[in-house]
């Protein structure tokens, strides 16, 4: 069995992007000591992390402060799951 990228979630909030556009949930987790940021759509295979401390540097940079968001995905997805069941 693989290890678990996502240790902690933190927070998880629906966003609407604007009237029309496609919604999304940010989730706020800790991948070991790093704390992340993941962007998850509905249609799988739409998913983006970001390092947050990266991002408070401004560092956007491909290579950088890019993650395999499909590496991510499924405990994310799993994580909004469980927080829709909660509601």
């Amino acid at each position: 069995m693989s290890e678990k990228l996502v240790t902690k979630v933190i927070d998880i909030q629906y966003h609407r992007n604007g009237i029309m556009g496609e919604g999304f949930h940010v989730i706020l987790f800790k991948s070991g000591k790093q704390n992340m940021m993941g962007v998850v759509f509905e249609d799988n295979n739409y998913c983006a992390v970001f390092d947050t401390d990266m991002l408070k540097d401004s560092n956007i940079k491909f290579g950088s402060n890019s993650w395999r968001g499909d590496n991510y995905e499924p405990e994310l997805r799993n994580a909004i799951k469980k927080y829709r069941d909660n509601f």
